[in-house]
């Protein structure tokens, strides 16, 4: 499965509008999904202050500060290709040892 995360803080308008086109698009394509509030870490809140809202799939940036609908759903569509190729090829990876 598809994994979104978006860096945030409370407060924050682009991180309002960021998470409700992720929740507009999450009822429609699966993939799970995680916010992280980044004044709940000195750490995360130092790094990323400056840089949020931050999205991140499958642990890569995909966006800053705004999310584009159309890129996010071309970027979501990618990486579930991925993991079907990558499932399918573990499949037969699995077949093929009992061949054997």
């Amino acid at each position: 499965m598809v994994k979104v995360e978006i860096y945030s803080k409370k407060g924050c308008c682009l991180c309002n509008k960021a998470r409700e086109l992720i929740d507009k698009v999450g009822s429609e394509v699966s993939f799970s999904f995680k916010e992280v509030d980044i004044t709940d870490s000195e750490e995360l809140l130092r790094k990323y202050k400056e840089d949020i809202p931050l999205i991140f799939i499958n642990g890569k940036k995909a966006f800053k500060f705004k999310v584009d609908e159309v890129e996010f759903r071309k970027k979501l569509r990618i990486e579930l290709i991925k993991s079907s190729l990558s499932r399918m090829q573990s499949k037969k990876s699995v077949e093929q040892k009992r061949v054997f």
